[in-house]
């Protein structure tokens, strides 16, 4: 049986959504993230505020939420010509990909998982990668979180494993399973205190958070909102 699991947490809407998750499944939750040298670095100071919420609204997860690790990765982004990384604008490459896909990124951030995981004897990692409702970066895939499962675990001579409560579900569903993780508080915190925006924006606040509302992280989880509140919308509307 497993107790323990360290989340992929950068201080956005589906690493909040996956913490939730993590500390509702596991008696110990550590935290992970990465200083590679991203524009919006202002998600690193987020996490901080969401965790510290989180303590203090949720009384019955502040005992399980364990230590936060945050790594420096600053040679990926010294690899990396991106507009995550580099002050271009956004657009879509000759690949067909957008240019905000860091190469690597998720693949890198898996295997230092895993070996922190190892050293604290860590039985599951959490990541809020998903394929149904996303900018088509190909280290999302479902495919390619079962390989690097396979890979991690032969590695390390023990077995990895990888969990992806967001794979299969779109924006608007992430939302609600934060409301069904945490009710109407815990939506309220991931308005607030989240950050997805890839400008670094806090300064313009809207009804599903701060962003600059036009880069394409901030287009989904403004989208999925929309789409969250038509639903309760509709639910709480009297039955003709």
């Amino acid at each position: 049986m497993h107790t323990s699991a360290l989340v992929l947490f950068s201080g956005g809407q589906d690493s909040t959504t996956c913490l939730a998750y993590a500390l509702t499944r596991y008696a110990r939750v550590e935290t992970l993230a990465f200083d590679y040298g991203q524009r919006h670095r202002v998600e690193l100071d987020a996490r901080l505020a969401v965790r510290a919420a989180l303590g203090q609204q949720f009384p019955q997860w502040r005992q399980r939420l364990g230590e936060d690790h945050l790594l420096d990765l600053s040679v990926l982004g010294a690899i990396s010509d991106t507009s995550l990384t580099r002050d271009t604008a956004f657009q879509m490459e000759a690949s067909g990909l957008p240019n905000t896909f860091v190469p690597g990124r998720n693949l890198m951030f898996l295997t230092l998982a895993a070996a922190l995981a190892y050293r604290r004897g860590i039985d599951v990692i959490v990541t809020g990668v998903c394929e149904t409702d996303y900018s088509g970066y190909p280290d999302c895939r479902d495919d390619t979180m079962k390989a690097m499962q396979v890979a991690l675990s032969l590695g390390m001579e023990r077995r990895v494993l990888i969990e992806t409560p967001l794979m299969w579900i779109d924006k608007a569903a992430t939302w609600e399973l934060a409301q069904d993780l945490g009710g109407q508080p815990l939506v309220d915190l991931i308005v607030e205190h989240t950050h997805t925006c890839y400008l670094g924006e806090r300064s313009q606040r809207h009804a599903w958070g701060y962003g600059c509302g036009q880069c394409a992280a901030c287009v989904l989880r403004a989208k999925g909102y929309a789409g969250f509140s038509d639903k309760l919308k509709r639910a709480a509307a009297p039955s003709a």
